[in-house]
């Protein structure tokens, strides 16, 4: 459980558990024998005690109370000591996947509720097929007891049947059964699909996949002969998928028609059954740049006509699993966006919406640039930055006016990528530790260009002061106010110095 302040975990906050299972006696086994030695048997108590707070005949989601009755039935301090030694205990349940945290944030109380979600124990044949469990029991008991284990909770067939030829004799559904694909009940679909899991009593709990399409749109119009429809058939239980394709499906704006036919291509799922996603998001992008392609000329040549008086202008204009904000990462709404949401809504935007929404919502008064689209995929499918991050850095091109241009794009890319962040937490504070160093910039700059401006004018004033004057040469008297006498004594004198006398 990540948790960097503790305020926003205490036994004063809320939370509810929710399973889909129940523990056999086999679970029982694997937990006391395999994952007890592993975790401790601390551990394995939060376990049981979270396991009962639903009863064991039912399956969904505990009603909603207090952190403090798990603190007094496991008998933790009340204070930071008993939340750090809770916290350490579920992140070992977390690491071996018995348990996963999610924290959502109630806007009625404005306080964060904690969901626990438990998962069953792995069976023996796939716990001894997980190398990382298998090495960890290994480091705790030893490989001899490993072995042991094995042996006793795995039985083998007999040795004569091991290298024996066999043969498939069951008999497909198809075969046997005829559904009446006629009638359509969407409420049959969508009750079976949403079950109790997916809809906890008393919280209200976000559903991706009502987000977009539904298992029932998208196996209806799925090719029935085709060779992914055994994996496109599994998505009704397999929630995560469907979420996967609903948000690939947004952030490239494509109909059901082109998710059917994505789904339908040859390497978008791998031997497992999961989808592959770089290759999705490939050919996704391919289709979503041909439809914009299309959808520009269209422009361009209704508004041709509508200036050639073809058509009339009205015509022509007609034509995620949500990731929770932590308060202190809380990033500023821009003026564009002020009165369409709040600072809670606009920070879920850049958590969990693809990149494509938001540059939507910036460029609404015409289309993206095509050069700007090539520059940001380009950023998401090459170098591999999320988007959530590439969201942060568009929400800093916008709010600091920076240049859209394709060099300055890659320039902060390559310095994100260099400092390695690789998340929302993590591009907050690049993006304010960019905006801190730029005023600290400017601010300097100011302060030496004012000193320089000072110093100038200080010289100045010195120069002016520390001129030296020049004396003014007075004009002699005039030779008239000499007597005769006196000017015969000064010819006799100059005479004299040229040696004539």
């Amino acid at each position: 459980m990540r948790i960097t302040n503790m305020l926003h975990f205490s036994e004063y906050h809320r939370f509810y558990v929710g399973r889909d299972f129940a523990l056999s006696t086999m679970d029982y086994k694997m937990l006391s024998s395999v994952y007890q030695p592993m975790i401790g048997a601390y551990a394995i108590g939060i376990y049981h005690t979270l396991f009962q707070q639903l009863p064991a005949d039912k399956v969904g989601f505990s009603a909603v109370e207090q952190q403090r009755k798990l603190f007094l039935a496991l008998e933790l301090e009340s204070g930071e000591r008993g939340r750090k030694l809770f916290i350490e205990q579920t992140s070992r349940l977390e690491a071996v996947g018995l348990l996963k945290t999610m924290r959502r944030f109630a806007e009625a109380s404005e306080d964060y509720v904690y969901e626990y979600t438990l998962f069953a124990p792995l069976m023996p044949v796939e716990f001894f097929k997980n190398q990382h469990l298998t090495l960890l029991l290994r480091d705790k008991v030893g490989k001899y007891a490993v072995f042991a284990l094995r042996d006793e909770l795995v039985q083998n067939p007999a040795e004569e049947l091991k290298d024996a030829n066999s043969e498939n004799l069951s008999v497909p559904f198809y075969e046997l059964f005829r559904l009446n694909t006629q009638v359509i009940d969407y409420e049959l679909e969508r009750a079976f699909f949403e079950s109790a899991v997916t809809k906890p009593e008393g919280e209200s709990k976000p559903d991706v996949t009502n987000k977009g399409f539904q298992y029932a749109d998208i196996i209806m119009h799925f090719p029935r002969e085709s060779l992914n429809r055994e994996y496109v058939e599994r998505l009704k239980y397999e929630s995560e998928q469907l979420a996967t394709i609903n948000f690939v499906a947004k952030k490239y704006n494509l109909y059901l028609t082109d998710v059917c036919r994505l789904l339908d291509e040859d390497g978008v799922f791998n031997e497992e059954g999961r989808i592959v996603l770089e290759l999705l998001q490939h050919k996704a992008n391919q289709v979503f740049r041909q439809d914009k392609k299309r959808t520009d000329d269209r422009t361009r040549l209704l508004a041709k006509l509508a200036e050639q008086g073809v058509v009339s202008d009205e015509s022509a204009s007609s034509a995620l699993k949500d990731k929770v904000v932590e308060m202190e990462f809380y990033l500023e709404v821009p003026d564009l966006f002020q009165g369409e949401c709040n600072q809670h809504q606009y920070n879920y935007i850049l958590r969990n919406e693809p990149y494509t929404y938001l540059l939507e919502k910036i460029f609404s008064k015409g289309s993206v640039p095509d050069g700007l689209l090539d520059t940001l995929a380009k950023v998401d499918l090459n170098y591999g930055l999320k988007e959530e991050v590439i969201n942060v850095l568009i929400h800093f091109i916008y709010t600091n006016k920076r240049s859209w241009s394709k060099t300055s794009i890659e320039f902060s890319v390559t310095d994100m990528l260099g400092k390695q962040v690789s998340s929302f937490e993590q591009a907050v504070t690049y993006i304010r530790e960019q905006m801190m160093y730029q005023e600290k910039k400017s601010s300097r700059g100011t302060q030496q260009s004012a000193a320089g401006y000072g110093k100038a004018g200080s010289r100045g004033g010195v120069r002016g002061r520390q001129k030296p004057v020049i004396p003014i040469v007075q004009d002699a008297p005039s030779a008239r106010q000499r007597t005769a006498a006196e000017r015969e004594a000064l010819r006799k004198k100059a005479q004299q110095l040229d040696g004539k006398i």
